[in-house]
């Protein structure tokens, strides 16, 4: 996968023969697991997993409540009442469990969005190596089947983003909760961008 091209300006650059310039290798699944800045992101994250997960177990132990209130109750109840009781907190328990499925759909959304974002602000940081090294490309290491190790440039890209997006306070507070996010900002035309802004899973 063609991750980023450079975008030649200056003479210097116009006279290099792009088919003579080194290619790089990365990681980009590592960028996103072993930077401090990513792991900041995916710490607001599991922040927001965290209280979903204590909302949810609330709302489980109330409803076993009911159910076992009602079950007590069900002898000295007519069939018609108990069945009315019964559909109405079946009805109920349906209705939440489409919202809580909801919200797991809305934070799975969140972390796909912020994986995006995160290749997104860090593409111009990557981008930088590409040029300081005078490479014409960087390729995800899943396309590479063979290559030299000098050639993969990942542990620096992983200080690089830190060192770079760390000090620029862009890294989230995960204390503030990442769903309902704002998209991604296009990112310049420094870089000739020929991949999405994240590589899929495999």
């Amino acid at each position: 996968m063609c991750v980023a091209v450079a975008a030649w300006a200056g003479p210097a650059a116009a006279q290099q023969d792009p088919q003579a310039l080194p290619i790089l290798i990365v990681d980009y699944d590592r960028l996103y697991i072993d930077s401090e800045y990513a792991q900041q992101i995916r710490a607001a994250l599991d922040a927001d997993a965290e209280a979903l997960k204590a909302e949810n177990d609330r709302i489980v132990a109330a409803l076993t409540e009911e159910e076992r209130s009602l079950t007590l109750r069900r002898p000295t109840m007519t069939a018609e009442a108990f069945r009315a009781e019964a559909d109405a907190f079946d009805t109920k328990v349906q209705a939440i469990r489409r919202a809580r499925d909801a919200k797991e759909v809305e934070l799975q959304r969140a972390r796909s969005a912020a994986r995006d974002e995160f290749f997104v602000s860090v593409r111009d940081v990557v981008g930088q190596l590409m040029l300081e090294r005078g490479a014409s490309v960087i390729l995800d290491r899943r396309s590479v089947f063979l290559a030299l190790a000098a050639s993969d440039i990942t542990d620096e890209a992983v200080s690089r983003i830190d060192a770079v997006m760390l000090q620029s306070g862009q890294a989230p507070d995960a204390d503030q909760p990442l769903i309902g996010g704002t998209e991604p900002q296009a990112p310049d035309d420094t870089l000739l961008d020929t991949s999405p802004a994240a590589p899929l899973d495999p």
